[in-house]
């Protein structure tokens, strides 16, 4: 599940970057490398797309790794 998160947290700052850019400077990246409405730039906005719903789904759900602390004070 860790690498998931990696990967779609990746995908989702990604997307973000792309969007700021074409609301920004109306410049769209994936448009310009892949080309408009082709099969490639379709499969990469479905993946941002899909990274999305990974991290909404999986939001509040991560595992703490820090060592418990004594809170005890005396």
């Amino acid at each position: 599940m860790h690498i998931l998160r990696i990967i779609s947290y990746a995908l989702v700052i990604t997307g973000a970057i792309v969007w700021g850019l074409v609301g920004f400077f109306n410049y769209n990246i994936v448009a310009a490398m892949f080309g408009d409405a082709t099969l490639l730039s379709r499969i990469v906005y479905s993946l941002v797309g899909i990274a999305g719903v990974a991290m909404l789904a999986t939001t509040g759900t991560e595992e703490c790794y820090c060592e418990e602390t004594d809170t005890n004070f005396r």
